[in-house]
């Protein structure tokens, strides 16, 4: 289950924030000092059983946080050896993406059924009677089950009137809904990189931090110290992770302090994506395909591509939220580099595929933007509300939120098509996404839109979110009621919508595709 206020959360967060310190401060040689000063504060009480194993882990923490790879456990050498590799102003992410720090890992044990304490060794025996394979037998009048024997169905669960057997999944493979987390050869965790679709529910699921992702920290402040233009825009998720009561204006501000050129709200970019979106429905379905689903998810996307190849032309073709938002902001403003601040981690895989690579410059959770204000002493709560120019519907917003992608596209099918049906089903989390297009290929969704979401309960619960989804939900309903327009279509950047698909010359000019 995952932990939003936990150990590993504050070590990830203290971590992104020493890092940051590191790359606006510029003393290098701090980097070998930071695993010894990052568990002096843990006294008597260290977070693992070994001080010195802690300190190891977060050593390669700090070498991950900048983008760099996993050392090999042979290798010996200082983490300020490497520092000019990743010193810069410009550098993508180098696969893997989601990596697991191997002598961090538990090695726990399989899936499996235990019979707990809680066993009363009951006269029914329903657990015995209902197994297929006659693997649960009673010693001393106690159940116990043969494991050579077990197929794991689970009926001895469902059947023991105590609830005495539990059924015991590792953290990250019980959070991986692609089934990419296998075991090596001394039973660590293992990601089958053809499986992984980089949504980072493993990372911020696993109970001991063992698993970790890169990060683009470390460059985006050199670029920002370059004197670089760097635009941020900031993903609908974002109300209520900076605390409560903060307001955009607020954080607006607070980002001007950290160097920012700009911020500006992805809620717009995700309102031409309805509209876009809207249209591509319309053309299509039922015509020339029998459903359509959304494209704005990359690690949903990805997912439906790799195990439904036969759907990849039934996935929208309209560009995603971030790369709309980046894109107008590039031709507004011709020499400005873009960060992306949002909650997701798979969004980091997106702008490293070259065809995003020209919009999309840098991408940052909301987990690291707290730890660059926390490196640069920046208390939002006390910064001067300022004015905000957010201005992206409630739909558009809405997207944050599982079910908010289907339902505004077809609020803007419903204002431009009154007369059609729109039948929409939606799904959060790979396993019930997979669930979904499964049926899908049964043909029991023909004529729908079909929304996936790689992460339970859509973009608020992002691998890079620091407040609990239910709370966030709550942040996301209260300014869906207070956003000035209704309806994707009403726009401001409505006219915008030819010049994103325009693209720009050597001069700086524009050609159509």
């Amino acid at each position: 289950m995952r932990n939003y206020k936990g150990r590993i959360a504050s070590m990830r967060r203290r971590v992104f924030a020493a890092v940051a310190k590191i790359a606006y401060e510029g003393d290098y040689k701090r980097m070998d000092r930071l695993p010894y000063e990052l568990t002096d504060e843990e006294g008597e009480d260290p977070t693992r059983p070994s001080i010195f194993l802690e300190r190891a882990i977060i050593g390669e923490r700090v070498r991950l946080a900048m983008g760099l790879p996993l050392k090999e456990a042979n290798e010996r050498s200082l983490l300020s050896d490497i520092v000019e590799r990743t010193a810069i102003a410009d550098k993508y992410y180098d696969p893997p993406l989601i990596n697991i720090i191997k002598y961090a890992c538990n090695a726990c044990p399989p899936t499996h059924y235990e019979v707990s304490s809680a066993c009363r060794g009951c006269l029914a025996r329903n657990c015995q009677n209902v197994c297929p394979k006659g693997a649960v037998f009673f010693n001393n009048g106690r159940a116990e089950i043969d494991q050579s024997k077990c197929i794991k169905c689970g009926r001895c669960k469902q059947a023991c009137s105590y609830q005495a057997i539990i059924r015991f999944e590792r953290p990250c493979a019980e959070a991986c809904g692609m089934d990419a987390i296998g075991r090596d050869e001394k039973g660590r965790a293992e990601i089958d990189q053809s499986k992984c679709v980089s949504c980072g529910m493993c990372l911020v699921n696993c109970s001991f931090g063992a698993i970790v992702d890169k990060g683009q920290l470390f460059q985006l402040i050199h670029a920002i110290k370059r004197g670089d233009k760097v635009i941020a825009i900031i993903a609908p998720a974002f109300w209520g992770q900076f605390g409560d009561n903060i307001t955009p204006g607020q954080i607006k501000e607070a980002m001007r302090q950290l160097g920012f050129a700009g911020l500006e709200e992805v809620a717009v970019g995700a309102d031409l994506c309805s509209v876009e979106e809207a249209e591509e429905f319309v053309e299509k379905v039922p015509e020339k395909m029998s459903f359509m689903a959304t494209s704005c998810c990359p690690a949903w996307s990805v997912m439906a591509k790799k195990e439904f190849p036969n759907f990849a032309p039934y996935i929208s073709m309209s560009l995603t939220p971030m790369v709309l938002t980046a894109r107008l902001q590039k031709r507004l403003h011709p020499d400005c580099r873009i960060a992306f601040i949002g909650p997701c981690a798979a969004k980091k895989l997106e702008a490293s595929r070259r065809t995003i690579r020209s919009e999309v410059d840098f991408v940052l959770t909301f987990e690291e933007l707290l730890s660059m204000f926390e490196a640069k002493e920046i208390d939002i709560s006390k910064i001067e509300d300022q004015p905000a120019r957010y201005e992206a519907s409630a739909p558009g917003v809405g997207f944050a939120a599982s079910g908010g992608v289907a339902g505004a596209v077809e609020a803007v099918i419903h204002r431009e098509h009154p007369e059609l049906e729109v039948k929409t089903v939606h799904a959060d989390g790979l396993r019930e996404c997979r669930k979904m297009l499964r049926i899908a290929r049964a043909g029991k969704y023909n004529g729908y839109l079909l929304e996936g979401m790689a992460c339970p309960g859509g973009c608020i619960a992002g691998a890079g979110t620091v407040l609990p989804p239910e709370q966030a939900k709550a942040r996301l309903e209260q300014y869906k009621a207070n956003a000035p327009k209704a309806n994707p279509l009403d726009s401001d950047y409505m006219e915008a919508i030819e010049l994103l698909h325009e693209e720009p010359d050597s001069w700086g000019m524009v050609s159509r595709h």
